[in-house]
């Protein structure tokens, strides 16, 4: 069961905490999942040396979906029909993630209602680091 027309309203919004405190040991096992090994998330040496950071970041996509869940969540298993972000800072350990969803707008495709939201995913600092909308299906 998903989310339904008479349970939200515009401008109503949803904060989810993702992580309290993002590890360096979640960044590596991501990157165990995903595959993705570049060493600016899993090589502090290389991170601060060669590239000149002060220390390891989390994959972007690491973050997408945490957000992405929180998304999903809210509105339910399999009612996400559009979900896209923009990467707009690095999200280093220690951090803690908190999403807000903003509900956008409600509308009516064909038959099918529709909600769209505002997504942003704020860092320790409140810095966003995602930004983003996505689309479900709303139960009638």
């Amino acid at each position: 069961m998903g989310l339904s027309k008479a349970d939200i309203t515009i401008g109503q919004t949803r904060e989810v905490v993702l992580t309290q405190d993002l590890t360096r040991t979640q960044i590596v096992q991501y990157a165990g999942v995903s595959g993705d090994y570049n060493p600016l998330h899993t090589d502090a040496t290389y991170a601060q040396e060669v590239a000149g950071y002060p220390g390891v970041f989390a994959h972007g996509m690491l973050t997408m979906g945490m957000t992405g869940r929180a998304v999903t969540d809210w509105v339910g298993d399999g009612r996400l029909t559009a979900f896209g972000v923009r990467f707009t800072s690095q999200v280093w350990p220690g951090e803690r993630l908190v999403s807000r969803l903003t509900v956008k707008q409600l509308r009516t495709d064909g038959d099918v209602d529709l909600v769209d939201l505002d997504v942003v995913t704020v860092n320790s600092d409140d810095v966003p680091v995602i930004s983003g909308y996505a689309t479900a299906r709303l139960d009638a």
